[in-house]
Order: C-alpha cells, then structure tokens, then sequence
C-alpha cells in the first residue's frame, strides 16, 4: 500500500485525481443522456429513437478513436491527451444546447465520441499504465472503487439539476465542471512521470518470454471477449428494469432492484482489492462472467420474482465490477506495460462499438420476441466471452 507521502506527492497521486475526474465524466457525457436525451426529443420533435442513436453515435466514434487515444497517452502522457478529452468534451455538450437540426445534433455527438474516448477508464487505465508499469493493477483496482460511484451520484445530480436549470442548464453546468475540474486536474495534477520499461535479458527489443506479443490469436480473443461480454452491460442497463417492470413488479420496488447494481460493483472491486489481489487478472474475468452466466441460469430456472430479480442485479453488479478491473489487469499481466496505453485502446474500440450496438439489438429482440429473448440473447453473448476467456492462454 502507497504512504500518505505518496499519495500527496508521489504515482499514487494519480489514482485521487483520476477517482475525482471520472466520477465527473461519466457522470456528465455517459449517464447523463438516459435522463437529457428524452427532453431533447421531446423539445425538438424527434424520435426517442434518433435523439438516442446520437449517443450510440458517440459511442461508436469513441470506439474508432480509441487505439489513437491510447498510442497518443503511450507518447505524450495522460496529463496532455486527458486533459484535451475534458475540454473537447466540455464543448461538445455546450454545442449539444445549440444543435437544433438533426445533422448538426449527430456531428455534436460523434464530436463528443472524441472526447469520451480521452475521458473515461480505458485512457485512465492507459494512464496508470504508463505512470506504474507492470504495478498498475493495485492502482487501477483502486481508482475502480471510485468510479464505481459515478451512476450514484451522476444520475441524481442530473435529475436534481435539469429540475433546477432544464437540460440545457445541466449541459452547461456539467461543461464548467469539465472544464473548471477535470481539465485542470488532469493538466497539472497527474504525475508525468513514466515507469522505468524493464531490460529484456538478451538485451534485444523483443518482450520477455513470460510475455505474449499484442497480435494474433491471444489478443484477437482478449479483444473478442471484452467486446463481447460489453454488449450485456449496454443492452441491460437500457433495458433490464423496463423487463422487470413488464413481469409485475411494483415501480419502486424496481428502481429499488436497480439500485442494487452500484453498491454490488464497489463490493466486489473492494472484495479483490483486500483477498484476490495476488490473483491471476485471467482467472478474475472468467469467475466473473461464470457468476453472471449463472445469475441468468437462475432467472431461467426459477423465474421473475422480486427475490430473483434482486438477486440477479446483485450478480451483474458484482460481475460487472470485477470484469472493469480485469479490463485493466488482462492486458498488463498478459502483454506487459510496454505499449500499454495502445493495447488498451485497441481493445477498447470493439467493446464501444458493441456497446453502441447492444441496447437497439436487444430492442428488437424484445419487439420482434420477446423479453425472455432478448436476455437468453445477452445470456449467449455472454456465453461467447466467457468461451474466449476460456481459451486464452497465461504465457509460461
């Protein structure tokens, strides 16, 4: 564990900045648009539908994006690259209050694809990376015990605001804190320094043997099961409690079920920080996805009940917090610091674009099917990236 001196002054400096910057960034450019973008349909007399796809817009964005991102914090440092992504995120959702015509409102949000793909875990982790090398996982489970207060506190604040200031008020509030905390934060408080890269024994450029190289098989099926397990996290945060509210159970006692999933995140993260640390970070995503796989075998055995439903949110929550961590620690422990930042991004994009693409598939499912479809559709995607987990191999 770091000292207090390090904390203040030393790399853990990093991880209290990052914490304060990403429970503002999701906060303000990812859970913000479930609760804004409804009245911005509303007010301009679109679809639910396009305002939505704006966002999946974003995301897709971010997902192409992402390796330059990561490259560019491998070079230049997170303090340069993060430090932009606040700043063009802040404009764009100032130029979100003014996009009053359809065109103008999708560039807005492919323009803030740029900024969320500099802004959330994937540069963060790229950044600790950088800044700790091959001892980043401690710091990056660290900052996840953070960021996993972001919808609590995200989702409330926006509520709270857009009844205070309307939407454009909240777009506008959240910019300042963009630009007034983040970027400065990110500008003069992470640490720039880099870990010393280790010296190959035979004194070559190649990686050490206990390494694996960032290409062919190993890396298509670490990409292949990020991408594929972030499917079931967009597609059920769009749609899991309209389901549980479909199958009977009381409104609030469904928000309640929901509320389940953040505290379950943390409780896990803190749960590998204290006793899983030493734990291959290979071993930690595929316990995770078994324990969502068997979460949903539940829902299929004994049904929708308010005890099942909690349960299964318990579960997700749980899986969810500990695959982010993974998300971080696969590619370290399996490629090594060198080039991290880039790794990481290219591992990122696929996963933004099946996100971008998860919540309208499952929507279709559900208007095509039905409910019980769409989530043994997220239930056999699930089963995929545990498959790939599966077959990855540690290098000996």
């Amino acid at each position: 564990m770091p000292s207090f001196r390090d904390v203040l002054t030393g790399p853990w400096r990093a991880v209290p900045v990052l914490g304060v910057t990403q429970i503002i960034a999701w906060g303000t450019i990812f859970y913000s648009p479930v609760l804004t973008v409804p009245l911005i349909a509303a007010e301009r007399g679109w679809s639910i539908a396009f305002a939505m796809g704006g966002f999946s817009l974003c995301l897709l964005t971010a997902g192409l994006v992402s390796p330059r991102v990561g490259g560019a914090i491998d070079r230049y440092g997170g303090h340069v690259v993060m430090t932009a992504g606040s700043l063009l995120s802040a404009l764009g959702l100032v130029a979100l209050v003014y996009a009053e015509h359809p065109i103008a409102y999708l560039a807005v949000w492919m323009f803030l694809g740029v900024g969320l793909a500099a802004s959330l875990y994937d540069p963060a982790f790229a950044t600790l990376g950088r800044i700790f090398g091959a001892a980043a996982r401690s710091p990056i489970t660290v900052l996840t015990l953070a960021g996993g207060f972001a919808s609590t506190v995200g989702w409330p604040s926006t509520h709270l605001l857009i009844g205070a200031v309307g939407w454009r008020g909240t777009y506008l509030v959240y910019a300042a804190l963009l630009v007034l905390v983040c970027a400065p934060l990110h500008a003069f408080a992470l640490p720039r320094t880099r870990a010393a890269a280790p010296i190959p024994a035979t004194g070559s450029d190649a990686p050490p043997p206990a390494l694996l190289p960032p290409n062919g098989l190993a890396f298509t099926l670490v990409a292949a099961a990020f991408a594929s397990y972030a499917f079931v996290p967009s597609g059920l945060s769009a749609h899991l409690l309209a389901i549980f509210g479909r199958t009977g159970i009381e409104p609030a006692t469904v928000v309640l079920i929901g509320a389940l999933f953040g505290p379950a995140q943390v409780l896990a993260r803190l749960t590998e920080f204290l006793f899983a640390r030493n734990v291959h970070p290979l071993t930690l995503a595929r316990f995770a996805v078994a324990v969502l796989l068997i979460a949903f075998a539940m829902l299929a055995a004994f049904g929708f009940s308010t005890m099942t439903a909690a349960t299964f949110a318990i579960m997700f929550g749980a899986a969810n917090g500990l695959i982010t961590i993974a998300r971080g620690a696969v590619p370290l422990a399996l490629f090594g610091p060198a080039g991290y930042g880039r790794v990481v991004g290219r591992i990122a994009g696929p996963s933004l674009i099946m996100q971008a693409a998860a919540p309208l598939v499952l929507a279709i499912a559900i208007e095509r099917a039905s409910d019980p479809a769409a989530l043994g559709l997220a239930a056999l995607v699930a089963i995929v990236a545990f498959a790939c987990f599966a077959a990855i191999r540690r290098p000996g």
